[in-house]
């Protein structure tokens, strides 16, 4: 007899996760939204000197990540929280705020683990259009809001298509959000918004407890794979709820000394803030160069539709693309994976690798 396993299992996608982590070093990574450059090396020896000891359980508390970023924004200890990960965050939110009956409203193409935040939890996901220019309509966001509404998740700048929204329209959308609705304002690539300051949201959080900043490290500070990621909040209720779901232990020693470490480089960020944004400028530039119209970008990567011939099926030819890409040793995200065929998604990498993937992309079009 084969095992039967829960609903919640059925319901719940499988994260389009990208195939280039066994492929040789020369391939350039382009789809996963990583940073090219390294940790800062002051990081590095943080999370190195944190294996010794290793024997002993890292702080359940995270108290002094929660203390370091209390510091730098202000944010009372108590009303932050730490995660595996943003995502192990969000997840969490999920369960804590959903269950059969209540609603989850997100715009769609974005991030791609919220339709899990529905289907783990039996929630109903009502998802909405982004515009023209590929952003999120608050608008229309808005009118679907209802009293089953428990959470809206806004992705700002928005993955995959990189658009980011001002932050003045951000205050006055969650300004007509009911207090009982939880609002994430996901912003996993704030730094590289040149819109407003990263911190121009902050202040909202005292006016607004049914509001959460959601960031991390695994972007600009180039921490993916120690997976620390971190929730500014409105309340102390919301981290309450979330560490209340989750196992206890959910981020490594590792992962809170690296990340402590990384947030007294500030002038070091910056520096390596101004080589994405040079390298956006250029990438964008040449993709204009080729006949193509990039999204306006906000992030650490592009987001474009291809030239589909007349006739042809968008997503067919999009996995040409991107086979032909892969063969040239270069990975890119696939916009079918992500909610729209016929489009690519694609991360800076080097100097090189930008060049070498504007010129391939060149050929494989003509």
């Amino acid at each position: 007899m084969a095992l039967e396993f829960s609903a919640a299992v059925r319901r719940i996608p499988v994260y389009p996760a990208a195939a280039a982590y066994a492929l040789p070093e020369d391939v350039a990574l382009m789809a996963s939204n990583e940073s090219p450059e390294p940790p800062f090396p002051e990081a590095i020896e943080a999370a190195a000197k944190a294996l010794s000891g290793i024997n002993r359980y890292p702080d359940p508390t995270n108290s002094r990540l929660r203390a370091a970023l209390s510091d730098r924004y202000g944010v009372p200890a108590s009303r932050i929280a730490i995660g595996n990960g943003s995502c192990d965050i969000l997840l969490a939110a999920g369960e804590a705020l959903l269950e059969e009956g209540a609603e989850v409203v997100y715009a769609w193409p974005s991030f791609s683990v919220y339709p899990h935040i529905a289907a783990a939890t039996g929630a109903r996901a009502v998802t909405v259009p982004l515009n023209e220019r590929h952003e999120h309509d608050l608008e229309a966001m808005l009118a679907e809001i209802t009293v089953a509404t428990r959470l809206v998740l806004v992705c700002n700048p928005n993955n995959p298509t990189s658009t980011a929204l001002p932050a003045a329209d951000i205050a006055r959308f969650v300004e007509r959000v009911p207090e009982h609705v939880c609002v994430i304002l996901d912003e996993a690539y704030c730094e590289y918004n040149t819109l407003d300051d990263p911190d121009a949201t902050l202040d909202l959080l005292q006016r607004h407890p049914n509001l959460v900043l959601l960031r991390t490290f695994s972007k600009v500070y180039g921490l993916a794979a120690l997976r620390v990621g971190y929730a500014l909040c409105g309340s102390d209720e919301f981290v309450t709820a979330v560490n209340q779901v989750r196992q206890p232990f959910f981020c490594n020693a590792a992962a809170q000394a690296a990340a402590e470490e990384a947030l007294k480089h500030g002038d070091q960020l910056t520096a390596r803030i101004e080589r994405a944004v040079a390298a956006r400028i250029e990438l964008e530039e040449g993709l204009r160069a080729l006949g193509l119209q990039p999204a306006a970008s906000q992030a650490n990567f592009v987001w474009f539709e291809l030239p589909v011939p007349d006739g042809a099926d968008p997503a067919e030819y999009e996995r040409g693309i991107v086979t032909g890409l892969a063969e040239r040793s270069i990975q890119v995200r696939s916009g079918a994976a992500l909610g729209r065929p016929g489009a690519l998604r694609v991360s800076f990498g080097t100097d090189e690798q930008n060049r070498r993937f504007l010129r391939e992309l060149g050929d494989l079009i003509s």
